[in-house]
């Protein structure tokens, strides 16, 4: 596979440990991945909340590039897969296409409609395989319990993101039992990981944080996965604070869904940038052979 690899900003930046694992795992799953350094920030819903032509002229300008260079777009954030699809949906509306059109002209892009989005876990459960990614697996993810955390935008709205399910998707979970790990089903897992309203209600956002690790916990999870890097700041960046909203300890290791999978495939934690983590990975790497990071 040859994919237009959109790393959204995060990985890019206080995510770097994302960007990483994601190069390890594809690399190792003969993945090609082509870098375009002039791709632009999705908007993040941010942008959308205030201007969706202006958002959608955004990512009609990432779409026209991996257009022009003839490649299907590979997203590694729940947000961005959300954002550039949702972009391809409006631009059918030939009302919107024609303004697009025409912020687009003068900056020399052409948006034609003929480029894909696809985020990582797509690509590793339906053209990679479980089968053929289980064949791979050398360092089987026995003894550890992992809880999904999907992230709204991969989801919902269903009908334009063309999710499995809203409400009951079952390809992470599927994935990692494919690891050799034991996937655990909380309600938690499809629901909000509260970014949206951290920097305007931080303490309400953690809230929402702990509840959901409070529930991949209460279920028997050793640690939580997710194939979005802002959930992946909500949930363990700002675990911390979360705990002392809510008056408790919460001590769950986050990770980023290629570090799960590069884990499995025998890459080492430093490869994979876990010592960069908030929560310290070092309990649940241990259910699993792999050298604890230094803390």
């Amino acid at each position: 596979m040859k994919l237009a690899y959109y790393p959204g900003c995060v990985a890019q930046e206080s995510g770097k440990e994302l960007d990483l694992a994601t190069r390890w795992v594809c690399r190792k799953l003969s993945i090609e991945l082509v870098d375009f350094p002039n791709f632009s920030c999705c908007g993040s819903g941010f942008i959308d909340e205030a201007n969706p032509t202006l958002n959608t002229a955004i990512n009609a300008r990432n779409l026209a590039i991996a257009e022009k260079a003839g490649l299907e777009i590979l997203t590694v954030c729940s947000t961005c897969q959300g954002m550039l699809t949702l972009a391809n949906v409006r631009l059918k509306d030939p009302a919107v296409r024609a303004k697009v059109d025409g912020a687009l002209a003068p900056i020399g892009y052409q948006y034609r409609g003929t480029t894909g989005v696809t985020h990582l876990l797509k690509i590793l459960v339906e053209r990679v395989g479980p089968k053929a990614l289980e064949a791979q697996v050398v360092r089987p993810l026995k003894g550890l319990k992992v809880g999904a955390f999907y992230g709204c935008h991969l989801l919902r709205p269903q009908n334009e993101v063309g999710s499995e399910s809203a409400e009951e998707p079952h390809q992470f979970e599927d994935l990692i039992a494919a690891l050799g790990a034991e996937p655990v089903l909380y309600r938690g897992r499809v629901m909000c990981c509260g970014f949206p309203a951290l920097f305007v209600k931080e303490a309400s956002a953690n809230r929402i944080a702990a509840h959901q690790i409070d529930d991949a916990r209460a279920h028997g999870a050793h640690a939580i996965a997710t194939p979005c890097p802002l959930c992946h700041i909500s949930l363990d960046t700002f675990q911390p604070k979360a705990a002392k909203e809510v008056g408790h300890a919460l001590d769950l290791p986050i990770l980023h869904l290629p570090q799960l999978v590069g884990l499995a495939l025998g890459a080492g934690p430093a490869e994979l940038g876990l010592p960069r983590h908030m929560v310290d990975p070092g309990p649940a790497l241990a259910r699993i052979g792999a050298v604890a990071v230094p803390t």
